[in-house]
């Protein structure tokens, strides 16, 4: 029974494999860093606007907790307003000439692709979506980077 269906996927016309950011076109590659790079750099502004336009209205953003004695798999939760309003806050607002990010597009599927993010505090792993012509981040894995003591004088 599997073999029949797995020679059946594999016959679909619709079945397309996913491919590495290098075997896809550039301007998709590029679409999908600005998304990316208007989360990353809205944050770094201050500027909830550019934020809120990189993420889906129902984004869900999650990060592994250490431990939690009320939760056996423990995550923390955040939300497209959420991380909009932290935006608005300044909460990672940094002067431009300290900023270190970088954006590597891994894979793209179709309507689909991961990305991955990282700054000095954080790395997010994204699940990207294109509706239309827009992509949008989905879903946000991240983990907040240890912080580095300050140098002794």
């Amino acid at each position: 029974m599997f073999k029949i269906i797995l020679a059946a996927a594999l016959a679909a016309p619709t079945l397309a494999l996913a491919l590495p950011a290098e075997q896809v076109s550039p301007e998709t590659v590029r679409a999908i860093e600005a998304v990316a790079y208007d989360y990353l750099d809205g944050q770094l502004e201050g500027d909830p606007a550019r934020v809120a336009r990189a993420l889906h209205p129902d984004l869900a953003k999650r990060a592994i907790k250490p431990t939690d004695r009320d939760e056996v798999l423990p995550l923390r939760r955040m939300s497209k307003d959420e991380l909009v309003s932290l935006t608005a806050d300044g909460v990672l607002k940094t002067p431009r000439e300290k900023w270190d990010r970088q954006v590597k597009v891994v894979e793209v599927d179709a309507n689909i692709a991961m990305a991955r993010v990282e700054t000095p505090w954080f790395i997010d792993y994204f699940h990207l979506g294109r509706f239309g012509d827009r992509w949008v981040i989905v879903n946000a894995l991240w983990y907040s980077k240890p912080r580095q003591a300050a140098p002794a004088n």
